[in-house]
């Protein structure tokens, strides 16, 4: 309870036009009763979202377009430490170590609801995952996996190696997962891939075959954001098979169907971050993630590439774009202050 002392001024990163992006200084309001006011550890760059942001990358009236104004302050991901709670705040206190979605920044003040505890056995670079894990888990929701489930994953970024996750938590038995990068694949086998294929999707159809046993898999997910990859990908599911769409693209109009929709008579259902229920939100979704994660059931070993002091933002989100095949989690470090 109470204030802390004075300190130097919070900084946080803002893209104030396109692919222009700085840090900057900035005052925290007063903090409401309701609120704690967190140091900032950790965020994690979402390289699908922001490198859409940051570039631009999205049609006229779509709802990138009406969402993304400058400045923009990227970011939804954060972990941290408890400093201040307000006098309405029972469940946390100063010290606990607890995650937000909130943007790149050294600090936030932030409803006390909406911090996830951190277990002990998980440190600032495992446990700034939440939130990209949660995205995943709304594919693997409305995937509906059954115990011995097929699927085929594409695309083994972020999204990807957390959806490979999931799968395997929820008892899938052919966890195939597909990139044009093989960098990535080593990740995806300790994430629970049973197989792996490496090379254009449109060009897997029997590397698929061969790795289902001569069987196309019931789920496939679309990970990658790419508008091109929807018509690969309704090829690629069993007959009545069902296709998500789990990574958003900025350019939706390209993404055109096939007659397998109605030939074999596929389901295409979409997942994003915004589709919480009572059951499964950020509260419940972060909690089960965690547990998973501390017990060794949801391994997070080796997937942050890149760490970033935030001053060093500008060459972040240069190797970002430049060398996004060779990335996976780009971590900024706020702890040196």
């Amino acid at each position: 309870m109470g204030e802390a002392m004075t300190t130097a001024s919070p900084s946080r990163l803002v893209f104030t036009g396109k692919q222009q992006v700085s840090l900057e200084s900035f005052t925290l309001p007063a903090l409401a009763p309701t609120q704690v006011r967190l140091r900032i550890e950790r965020t994690l760059m979402s390289t699908g979202t922001e490198n859409i942001v940051f570039n631009r990358h999205f049609d006229p009236g779509t709802h990138w377009d009406r969402w993304v104004k400058y400045p923009f302050h990227p970011g939804y991901t954060a972990v941290g430490t408890v400093e201040v709670v307000g006098p309405e705040v029972a469940t946390l206190q100063p010290g606990d170590r607890v995650a937000c979605r909130t943007g790149h920044a050294s600090a936030a003040h932030v409803e006390a609801a909406e911090c996830f505890p951190i277990p002990a056995a998980l440190g600032w670079d495992e446990a700034v995952w939440f939130s990209l894990a949660k995205i995943a888990f709304h594919g693997a929701s409305v995937a509906r996996y059954t115990l011995g489930d097929s699927v085929l994953i594409i695309g083994a970024g972020p999204i990807g190696q957390m959806s490979t996750r999931w799968a395997r938590a929820a008892g899938c038995a052919s966890i195939i997962v597909a990139d044009a990068v093989p960098d990535r694949m080593a990740l995806a086998i300790a994430g629970g891939a049973s197989a792996t294929i490496t090379g254009p999707i449109t060009e897997a159809r029997d590397a698929v075959l061969a790795a289902g046993g001569g069987q196309l898999p019931r789920v496939v997910i679309d990970s990658t954001g790419n508008a091109a990859v929807f018509s690969a990908a309704l090829g690629l599911a069993a007959d009545r098979g069902t296709v998500v769409v789990l990574g958003d693209t900025g350019q939706p109009g390209s993404q055109t169907l096939t007659p397998d929709v109605i030939m074999r008579g596929l389901t295409i259902v979409g997942a994003h971050d915004g589709h919480n229920t009572a059951a499964w939100n950020n509260q419940t979704i972060t909690a089960l993630f965690y547990t998973l994660a501390a017990t060794g059931r949801f391994p997070l070993g080796g997937l942050n590439t890149h760490r970033f002091t935030p001053a060093k933002c500008e060459e972040a989100y240069a190797v970002a774009n430049r060398d996004r095949a060779r990335t996976m989690g780009i971590v900024f470090d706020w702890s040196a202050r």
